[in-house]
C-alpha cells in the first residue's frame, strides 16, 4: 500500500470522523507493511492473543473491514446490516482464512482496506451517518454508524500489536493514543479511577463517581493497559493495586 492521501467522508459525517479516517489511513499503511514481511512461518507462529496464530489475527482483520464496509455501504442505501451473520460464522470464517494460502491473505487484507476507505467517503448525509446497525442479527446492542470509523482505527492498531511482529504500542500517534484512552472512558468499570497521561499532560476518568485511584504513564502504556492487555508494570497508582479493567 502506497502512502495516498486519507479518505474524506461525505457530507453530514460527524466532526471527529476525518481525524479518525486520516489516522486510519496510516494504520492501514503499518498494517499491510507488517503483514507484507511475514512468511508463512511467521504467519504460523502464535500471536498474543490466545489460542490465534498470527494468520487468525490477519485473518479477522480483513474480515472485520470486509464487515464493516458492509455495514458502511448498507447505510448508504438506506439499509441497516449486521456485521456479522452469526459469531459461530465469524469464528468459522476467520478459521477458514487463516488457513489460507499467504499471497491470499495479503491480498485480502489489502482488498478489504481499499473497500473499507471507499465506502467511507461515499457515506454521505446525516441520515445514513446516524443509522444503527447490529454486530448479529438481533444480537440485543446497537450501534450508531458514526462509530465505525473508531471501530476500524481500533481493531486495526490494537491488532497490530497483537500479531506480536515487532509493532507495539509506543509506535502508536499520540493522536491515536487519546483517541484511545477517551474511547474506553465510555466502557463500565467496577470502581472509579482516573488516568493520567505524562507525556499528553491529561488526565481521564473511568467509571461513575469520585475516582477512588489514581493511574500516571504514559499514553501508550495507559491505552494497553485499558485494553485489558499487559501487566502495567509500566504505571504507577496510588493505591495497592491497579484498578480492574474489562478486556477488549
Amino acid at each position: 500500500m502506497t502512502d495516498t492521501a486519507p479518505p474524506q467522508p461525505g457530507a453530514g459525517a460527524p466532526p471527529w470522523v476525518p481525524t479518525q479516517l486520516e489516522l486510519l489511513t496510516g494504520a492501514d499503511q503499518r498494517l499491510v507493511r507488517t503483514v507484507d514481511a511475514l512468511t508463512a512461518e511467521d504467519l504460523a507462529r502464535p500471536s498474543l492473543l490466545p489460542g490465534w496464530s498470527r494468520a487468525h489475527v490477519v485473518a479477522h482483520l480483513a474480515l472485520n473491514a470486509e464487515s464493516l464496509e458492509r455495514v458502511l455501504s448498507a447505510a448508504a442505501r438506506g439499509e441497516q446490516q449486521p456485521m456479522y451473520t452469526s459469531p459461530d460464522a465469524r469464528a468459522a470464517d476467520i478459521e477458514e482464512l487463516a488457513k489460507a494460502e499467504v499471497s491470499e491473505l495479503r491480498e485480502r487484507l489489502m482488498g478489504s482496506t481499499h473497500c473499507f476507505a471507499r465506502a467511507a467517503t461515499s457515506l454521505s448525509g446525516e441520515d445514513a451517518w446516524h443509522g444503527r446497525f447490529e454486530r448479529t442479527p438481533g444480537g440485543g446492542a446497537t450501534f450508531s454508524v458514526a462509530t465505525v470509523p473508531l471501530m476500524r482505527l481500533r481493531e486495526v492498531e490494537i491488532h497490530h500489536v497483537d500479531l506480536d511482529a515487532d509493532y507495539t504500542p509506543d509506535e502508536w500517534p499520540e493522536a491515536f493514543d487519546a483517541v484511545l484512552i477517551e474511547s474506553m472512558t465510555k466502557r463500565p468499570y467496577p470502581r472509579p479511577f482516573r488516568v493520567l497521561a505524562r507525556d499528553l499532560a491529561r488526565t481521564w476518568d473511568f467509571g461513575d463517581g469520585d475516582p477512588v485511584a489514581n493511574v500516571t504513564g504514559d499514553a501508550a502504556s495507559l491505552g494497553w493497559w485499558l485494553t485489558g492487555r499487559g501487566d502495567g508494570a509500566d504505571l504507577t497508582v496510588d493505591q495497592d493495586r491497579l484498578p480492574e479493567v474489562p478486556s477488549w
